[in-house]
């Protein structure tokens, strides 16, 4: 059923059309601001069949409401129904858990959400480190492939980690492929290689382990005070160069950095950290088990490197760039070396100095 309004407009008058269902028309019949049933048959007449077609316009959507309305109270009866009897037959319960026990978000780096224990993600941070660049995964996933965790790459590498991604699909690792600045996040750095790695960490050995499998010939390093990673990783990638297999330090965790073993390009999956509960005393132990102890300085060193014959068992020591060793270790000393050079600066790079000793002690005794 149709009204019809009149308001002046700045052309003059225009007619407004309200369009309402028979429903609506049933409810408000008596008011008399509408003007009921008899003003809409006179609007009719007024307007002619432009009325009629309203009208029927308006008893359809009149029909179609009231189903939607009819439609609606049939599914909320139907949702009580289902709420009620599945809260009688279910077999869940809800409990409440310890503050202790409390969940947190872990993200994984980008693999999704999921929750657990806070005090077992602390343990698994502690024993998984993150590593980077090609050469260094690459060497990781040939010498240790059990040690991965999870991956990325860029779609750029992909190629030339064909093997490994189907190793990882078949062992059931994760592995993402990712943009640039998804691996930034998940590896720390944007110096990644377009790679990274989560790994299982391996810890160093004491040195009775470490004896108890050395050859004849063999040299070790010891280093006091040495902590840049890059010196690090340039130390192992040395080591692993000219066949040095130990590396002695106080804080064996520091070699597995992911700068330190980016840095060392593959080498540092060839060195085993040795872990010196007091330098001193980890230095008379090699000496006991048939090692020479040779210290280093750039000042103070009572043989150039270049005329010294070098043992084939060694403990090669050296110390940090500004101070060097210290008096203690320095008098552990059962050989002292410098390298000789122009005196134009006052040292070399700690991880210069390392290549220049042992490219000396393998050029002396290596076996054919």
């Amino acid at each position: 059923m149709n009204d019809s309004n009149e308001f002046s407009g700045k052309n003059g008058k225009v007619k407004v059309m309200y369009v309402r269902s028979e429903g609506q028309d049933d409810n408000k019949g008596s008011d008399k601001r509408r003007g009921g049933r008899d003003d809409n048959r006179g609007s009719d007449r007024r307007t002619g069949g432009r009325n009629e077609r309203s009208g029927y316009a308006g008893r359809s959507e009149g029909g179609r409401s009231d189903r939607r309305s009819d439609d609606r109270r049939s599914d909320s009866r139907r949702s009580d129904n289902r709420d009620s009897g599945s809260s009688e037959r279910s077999p869940w319960r809800t409990v409440s858990r310890p503050d202790s026990e409390e969940l947190i978000n872990d993200h994984g780096g980008i693999s999704g959400k999921s929750q657990i224990d806070p005090e077992q993600l602390r343990k698994q941070r502690m024993e998984e480190t993150r590593i980077y660049g090609e050469n260094a995964c690459q060497a990781m996933f040939k010498n240790r492939p059990d040690a991965i965790v999870r991956a990325w790459f860029l779609q750029s590498v992909t190629p030339r980690f064909r093997d490994a991604l189907k190793w990882m699909a078949a062992n059931r690792k994760a592995y993402h492929v990712v943009d640039e600045e998804e691996l930034a996040k998940a590896s720390g750095t944007e110096h990644h290689g377009g790679v990274c790695f989560i790994i299982k960490k391996r810890g160093g050995m004491d040195v009775e382990t470490y004896l108890e499998q050395a050859s004849e010939q063999d040299c070790v390093l010891a280093l006091e005070d040495v902590g840049n990673p890059h010196n690090l990783g340039g130390i192992m990638r040395s080591c692993a160069h000219f066949g040095v297999q130990g590396v002695i330090l106080q804080d064996a965790g520091i070699l597995e950095s992911g700068a330190a073993i980016r840095t060392a390009e593959g080498g540092a999956e060839h060195i085993k950290a040795i872990d010196a509960d007091g330098l001193t005393a980890t230095l008379n132990k090699f000496r006991q088990a048939g090692y020479t102890i040779v210290t280093t300085s750039s000042h103070k060193g009572s043989q150039d490197i270049a005329k010294a014959q070098l043992p084939a068992k060694m403990v090669l020591v050296l110390g940090q760039e500004s101070d060097g060793l210290s008096d203690s270790v320095w008098d552990e000393g059962d050989m002292s070396l410098y390298i000789g050079g122009t005196g134009k600066v006052e040292s070399l790079n700690v991880s210069v100095a390392t290549g220049v000793m042992l490219a000396q002690w393998w050029q002396q005794n290596k076996t054919e």
